[in-house]
């Protein structure tokens, strides 16, 4: 798994730098400001999934999976930490279904 560098978004602009979705998966930093964008290069829809750490009356939450459209884009967001954060490493886990033609980038404004 690869951490992605969150960018953040200023007055000035970003031009955001997107890398190629990592087959076994990305982890990104949470927080109530924070967001993926994943783009879709690909011909077939990709699901990414977020996983959830969190539990609720202690049943475990079920993770996110977002359906991203072929030739599509998703901003997904804010990961908030009570949901998404890894207590191992502070993280949020990102898996993708496929990942040629997939790229991300971690945001925060």
């Amino acid at each position: 798994m690869a951490t992605l560098t969150t960018q953040v978004v200023a007055l000035a602009g970003l031009n955001p730098a997107y890398v190629s979705a990592a087959a076994g998966g990305d982890k990104c930093s949470v927080g109530d400001r924070n967001f993926l964008h994943v783009k879709n290069g690909s011909a077939s829809s990709v699901t990414v999934t977020l996983t959830a750490t969190a539990s609720v009356r202690g049943q475990a939450v079920s993770n996110l999976t977002i359906a991203v459209p072929a030739s599509g884009e998703r901003m997904i967001g804010p990961l908030q930490p009570d949901l998404l954060q890894s207590p191992a490493d502070g993280l949020c886990a990102v898996g993708y279904s496929a990942s040629a033609s997939v790229t991300v980038a971690s945001l925060r404004i």
